[in-house]
């Protein structure tokens, strides 16, 4: 049976939310919770493959220590726009 696009919001979401640092919870969570139900067929799909990344990749990336693979640079760059990211 297939997700519902709710269900994978949601569940979206919660990935996003519950990470490993607080850090990445609140970039990545904060984000989900303004954009991710803005977000469209392959932004969505880019978002989920980011979820798999380590917390720690996904800091240096934000934070501007090393540069995101292409895939992800676009993302990351609005990761990084965030409010309340500086």
């Amino acid at each position: 049976m297939s997700e519902t696009p709710e269900t994978r919001l949601k569940r979206l979401r919660m990935r996003a939310w519950r990470r490993g640092t607080k850090e990445m919870d609140l970039i990545l969570g904060g984000y989900a919770d303004t954009r991710l139900a803005g977000l469209t067929g392959g932004a969505l799909d880019t978002f989920e493959a980011l979820l798999d990344e380590s917390d720690q990749e996904l800091y240096r990336w934000v934070s501007g220590q090393d540069s995101p693979p292409p895939r992800y640079r676009d993302l990351v760059a609005d990761l990084a726009r965030m409010p309340g990211r500086g």
